[in-house]
C-alpha cells in the first residue's frame, strides 16, 4: 500500500538536537520553529517516532529536575565557596570564604503548596491554623529537633 501525503521532514539526527533544545527549556512551539515545521508536525513526530518522543521527554525531564533542584536549594538555604578579593597595599589578597544564602520564604511556600497541599493553603479553613502546627512539627521532625 503506497503512503499518502508529503514525505516526512523528520530525520534521526533530530533526536540528539531535541534533547539539547529541551535541556535549555525549549517549548514545543520553539522546537517547531527550530525544525521549521508546525507544532502539529512536532505532535505527529511524538506519536510516530518513539526515539524522538523519548529524547524530548528526557530533555524536558532533565530541565525540570534542574529547576526543582534550584527551587529546593532556595527553599532550604544553601552555602557555597567564594573568594573575597581585597586590596592589601596595592597587592591583591584573595581570601577563601563560605557564603550563606538563607531559606527564601517564597520558595518555601511554593514548595509546600505543591508538595504538601493538605498542610499549606492560601486561604485557611474556618477554625483552622492553616496547618502551621503540622508544618512546624514536620520541620522539627525532619531536622531532628523533636
Amino acid at each position: 500500500m503506497a503512503k499518502r501525503g508529503q514525505p516526512t521532514k523528520y530525520k534521526t539526527e533530530y533526536n540528539e538536537q531535541v534533547v539539547k533544545l529541551c535541556r535549555l527549556g525549549a517549548t514545543d512551539k520553539e522546537l517547531a520553529d527550530f525544525f521549521n515545521v508546525t507544532e502539529q508536525t512536532i505532535n505527529n513526530w511524538k506519536r510516530r517516532e518513539p526515539y524522538f518522543f523519548e529524547s524530548l521527554k528526557t530533555g524536558k525531564l532533565e530541565a525540570d529536575a534542574r529547576v526543582a533542584d534550584a527551587l529546593f536549594h532556595r527553599a532550604v538555604g544553601y552555602n557555597h565557596k567564594e573568594d573575597k578579593i581585597f586590596n592589601n597595599n596595592g597587592e591583591a589578597l584573595i581570601v577563601p570564604t563560605i557564603r550563606h544564602y538563607p531559606p527564601d520564604p517564597t520558595s518555601c511556600i511554593f514548595w509546600l503548596k505543591n508538595r504538601q497541599p493538605q498542610l499549606w493553603r492560601d486561604k485557611p479553613d474556618d477554625n483552622s491554623d492553616n496547618g502551621y502546627e503540622k508544618i512546624l512539627m514536620a520541620l522539627k521532625s525532619a531536622l531532628g529537633k523533636e
